[in-house]
């Protein structure tokens, strides 16, 4: 309506004056309601086509969406594996920060493990403690030995340093019967030896490797103890609470709540996410200056910039299923969507996330001017575009007075 009565006063209204004051035509006698068509023919037949071109010129360079809105994230209050509910911590609806409890589950499968594991690495410790003594046992037996086997060897000694003066004291089964104690006594000092090997083995390899294995096996005892309290994972407000204790609670059928983050750039405080239509892909990019109102902060028009336009249009996406792609059922095109910024600091203060907004981009080719690379009839045009950019500016301002009466009045809300 505003780009009709723009180009009328160019248009029908200099048609008009000319009939009137040119050709001596009155309103209601040569003009009137049958007539104007046919007298004002070229007036308004220029009306038309004009605000159809300013129109697509306005949208085109300067697009419009109500389809925006600060939207945010919301994390799922879940246990990493089932259970009921022993104990609860808060209410719904309280703020929490990181790293608090919100509740617990039924935890003597837990707490036995961790118990067990507990008692297996007491024994693991107290092996060494036998060890050692193993250890002194095995070293006593293997200087007894030692000292069996250097008496009979002297003995041996002795009775062979006989025999070679010529003595026929030691008969030859003697010596043999000698010989088999000297190697006898050889063998349970070798014995003793493999004794304190394996000990010392047991002591320096075998038990530290099970007191190491029995310690991570507390360490994942403990660890299962601790996913059965469920704690904060961020700052916020928690949502949709209403455990009680007895409920079972599984994380992939029954979550326990909801957790709204309060800072972030994904809570909905700074950012404004905006769907417009897929003609603005060349005209909306990075650093593009724009504009939006909300619902819940009415009478004000916040000032943004353009940080991150989607590179796709999400309508077109593919999930691998067992049916096979019907072109027809994407009918319906998606919208290039946008993340805008305040331009300034606090911009977005007073708007709840997810309230409902509308947004216009502007398109401005002040730098291009001033480079001086444009000139002529292109110079003009990109003044004319930047120009024409006010008429938006001056609709989504109007939309920021109108809002609320029609959204109570018209609406009906």
């Amino acid at each position: 309506m505003l780009e009709l009565l723009i180009c009328s006063l160019v248009t029908v209204f200099p048609d008009y004056l000319f009939r009137r004051y040119r050709q001596g035509k009155r309103w209601g006698q040569e003009i009137n309601f049958f007539s104007v068509w046919y007298e004002l023919r070229w007036g308004i037949s220029a009306c038309i086509i004009l605000t159809v071109s300013l129109i697509t010129l306005i949208f085109y360079y300067h697009p419009s969406t109500s389809n925006a809105g600060p939207y945010f994230r919301t994390v799922t209050i879940l246990s990493e594996g089932g259970g009921r509910v022993e104990e609860i911590y808060i209410t719904n609806n309280q703020q929490v920060e990181a790293g608090d409890p919100l509740f617990s589950l039924l935890d003597d499968a837990q707490v036995a493990a961790v118990n067990a594991a507990s008692s297996r690495v007491i024994e693991v410790e107290s092996a060494f403690v036998q060890l050692d003594s193993q250890l002194e046992a095995a070293q006593g037996g293997l200087r007894q030995a030692q000292g069996a086997l250097d008496q009979a060897k002297n003995e041996l000694q002795k009775k062979r340093e006989l025999t070679a003066r010529g003595a026929q004291l030691v008969s030859k089964i003697e010596l043999e019967r000698l010989q088999n104690t000297v190697d006898s006594r050889s063998g349970a000092v070798d014995t003793m030896q493999a004794n304190i090997a394996s000990v010392i083995a047991q002591q320096e390899s075998v038990l530290p490797s099970q007191l190491e294995s029995a310690k991570r096996a507390l360490d994942q005892a403990e660890v299962e103890l601790g996913k059965t309290v469920v704690y904060a994972g961020v700052d916020g407000t928690v949502a949709q609470f209403f455990l009680q204790r007895g409920d079972y609670v599984n994380p992939i059928l029954r979550p326990a709540g909801i957790l709204i983050p309060d800072h972030g750039p994904e809570s909905g405080q700074n950012q404004i996410v905006a769907g417009f239509s897929q003609l603005a892909t060349q005209v909306i990019h990075e650093g593009t200056l724009a504009e939006v109102v909300c619902l819940s902060r009415p009478f004000e028009v916040i000032p943004m910039i353009v940080i991150r336009v989607q590179p796709v249009v999400a309508a077109g996406q593919l999930r691998p299923t067992d049916n096979l792609l019907d072109a027809q059922q994407r009918a319906r095109p998606g919208t290039l969507t946008v993340v805008m910024e305040p331009l300034y600091q606090g911009g977005m203060e007073g708007v709840m996330p997810g309230s409902k907004c509308i947004a216009n981009a502007y398109t401005n080719n002040h730098a291009l001017l001033a480079s001086g690379e444009v000139s002529g009839l292109d110079a003009l045009f990109y003044h004319a575009v930047d120009a024409v950019g006010i008429v938006h500016a001056i609709i989504i301002r109007i939309q920021a007075l109108i809002m609320p009466v029609q959204m109570l009045v018209f609406g009906g809300h």
